[in-house]
């Protein structure tokens, strides 16, 4: 098999890739990372020294492809499957990697944020980074309440490159500061996500590893 995808499947960043290749139905080899185990790590590092995930190696090519964006237009010009999750009209497009930039810096960010901040050592820990970090994804949840009014994906209704980085960004964000019930556009956004198979997959192959998400 030419494509290897290195991933962790609790990683919000490497579910935007998988629900992609499930999306186009891209057959790949999987190998889990475990940065705290040594040996994986340096695996690991080898490949992409920044260790950052998820990284797609395409064999056949001899490329090693990091970044998320990056790994699902890779896939989408030279390894094409049964979605199209770039649209072809330019305009269209723009708005796909603009809001996939959007559900990137303005919800993933923050929102691992938070999460990474209740892994700190006791004492150690940053109060005011973490309510900057809620009130960015508070002013990034009334922007996607007004974004989503009478449509059904994040760029009109096809699915695109913005839902695959929106489903894990706004799965993950939620669980640490909800939407609330003044919210009701971004939570049924949320719901039709969930409902994808292509995401009902990536979420139900998480589970066996959600006893090590923190609190």
């Amino acid at each position: 098999m030419s494509l290897t995808l290195y991933y962790h499947p609790l990683a919000s960043f490497c579910w935007k890739v998988l629900i992609a290749l499930y999306e186009a139905e891209t057959p790949f080899a999987r190998e889990i990372v475990d940065l705290g185990d040594e040996a994986s790590r340096s695996r690991f590092l080898a490949i992409w020294p920044i260790g950052k995930m998820p990284v797609l190696v395409d064999a056949a090519r001899s490329a090693t492809i990091p970044e998320t964006s990056i790994i699902i237009e890779y896939l989408a010009r030279h390894q094409p499957g049964a979605a199209t999750l770039l649209p072809t009209d330019p305009e269209l497009a723009l708005q796909s990697r603009l809001r996939d930039r959007f559900y990137d810096l303005y919800v993933q960010v923050p929102m691992q944020k938070i999460v990474t901040d209740r892994l700190r050592p006791a004492g150690a820990n940053d109060g005011f980074g973490v309510e900057a970090a809620r009130a960015q994804l508070r002013a990034s949840y009334e922007l996607i309440e007004t974004q989503m009014v009478g449509q059904t994906w994040a760029v009109g209704e096809t699915f695109t490159l913005a839902d695959c980085a929106a489903a894990p960004a706004l799965y993950y964000a939620n669980r640490v500061e909800p939407f609330g019930a003044m919210r009701p556009n971004a939570a049924a956004y949320l719901e039709r996500l969930l409902t994808r198979p292509s995401v009902a997959r990536t979420i139900a192959e998480a589970k066996p590893y959600f006893a090590n998400l923190p609190a």
